[in-house]
């Protein structure tokens, strides 16, 4: 049996709102989740598991049924889902009323449920929230039950207030995979057992990295598990290095190189780095406009030798502000109060 296993799709949300490119980043939630329907029939997946988290918030009748549609072309796939945080089921919500298609099994009680496939030989476990917040741990004292079957636990959780989680317990419980869901970033929860496949798209900039499904093929009751990426584009966090050198205009140079050959569809958090000249000033509203960039750091500090510079005005006010500051290290903060004083006391007189 083959499975794909996604979570946290948050359709509905609108990421990086206020900037520039934030209108188009709404849509492309849905055509992630589209393409990963396409992939589910290309790659012939038997059972589609969805983590939690498929929208963002309370799901709208249209939403639902375009979601029910492309659920509808997949040519032979079981969907088996669960409302996480996000998107639970509040009293009269339409998500458990919805009429959806024959091939798609939601577990909406806030109870856990099971559901037999039997032409897969496999059952899934799960439960929905019906309220944002789930403090008690829900998933410690749940067990398989015994038989033949392939036993899959559909979870949504993992911190205190989402429905906290051990994993000896979970490892103990006698599922043959735990397909999580809550946590953004793709990890591996208990290797070979369990595992967060991360939001589908990035959500927000602490999504770093790449973002994607996870695939599965069962032996038996062994499972042999891999991270597909999937994901257009990403939240990267770089460092651009400055020197005495550099100019306004060689750094927003700098930073385009380096904006072109990580790709220009990502999403940036920048930190300048180094030691920079003296009179020299970083633009950084000029180095905003190199590309999808969300933050510039200023890390940097005047560039002075100050051995040399401690030497030459001994016992003077220079070389007595210098050694104020003790010798190294320092931290950032006293580093650029030394510098910028040291800038204020030497260049004065130019201004």
């Amino acid at each position: 049996m083959r499975f794909m296993h996604i979570a946290d799709v948050h359709l509905g949300a609108a990421p990086d709102h206020g900037y520039l490119w934030a209108k188009d980043r709404g849509r492309e939630l849905w055509e992630s989740f589209r393409r990963c329907i396409a992939d589910a029939n290309e790659k012939k997946v038997d059972l589609l598991l969805i983590a939690g988290d498929l929208f963002h918030r309370q799901p709208e009748l249209s939403e639902l049924r375009e979601v029910n549609y492309l659920f509808s072309t997949l040519q032979q796939t079981v969907v088996a889902l669960i409302a996480g945080n996000h998107d639970y089921l509040r009293p009269g919500s339409p998500y458990s009323s919805f009429p959806w298609n024959e091939n798609v099994i939601g577990l909406f009680s806030p109870e856990c449920e099971r559901v037999r496939l039997p032409a897969l030989r496999t059952e899934v476990y799960g439960l929905s929230y019906h309220a944002q917040e789930i403090p008690e741990p829900k998933y410690d004292a749940l067990r398989a039950e015994e038989g033949d079957y392939f036993k899959i636990l559909l979870a949504h959780g993992g911190d205190a207030e989402h429905i906290p989680m051990r994993k000896d317990r979970l490892a103990a419980a006698g599922f043959d995979y735990i397909a999580l869901g809550h946590i953004h970033k793709p990890q591996v929860y208990i290797r070979n057992l369990a595992m967060y496949p991360g939001a589908l798209e990035p959500i927000d900039c602490n999504d770093l990295g790449p973002h994607g499904y996870v695939l599965g093929e069962t032996h038996r009751h062994d499972v042999k598990l891999s991270f597909v990426e999937s994901a257009g584009r990403q939240y990267r966090q770089e460092e651009l290095a400055v020197t005495e050198e550099d100019t306004v205009y060689s750094v927003r140079e700098k930073l385009s190189e380096l904006i072109r050959r990580c790709g220009v569809q990502h999403m940036y958090r920048i930190s300048l780095v180094g030691e920079h000249h003296p009179q020299f000033r970083p633009d950084i509203r000029e180095y905003m406009k190199c590309g999808r960039i969300l933050e510039i750091t200023d890390r940097t500090v005047p560039a002075f030798h100050l051995e040399e510079l401690q030497r030459q005005y001994r016992g003077q006010l220079v070389g007595n502000y210098i050694e104020s500051f003790g010798k190294a290290p320092r931290g950032l903060v006293e580093e650029k109060a030394l510098r910028y004083g040291l800038e204020a006391l030497l260049y004065a007189s130019d201004s």
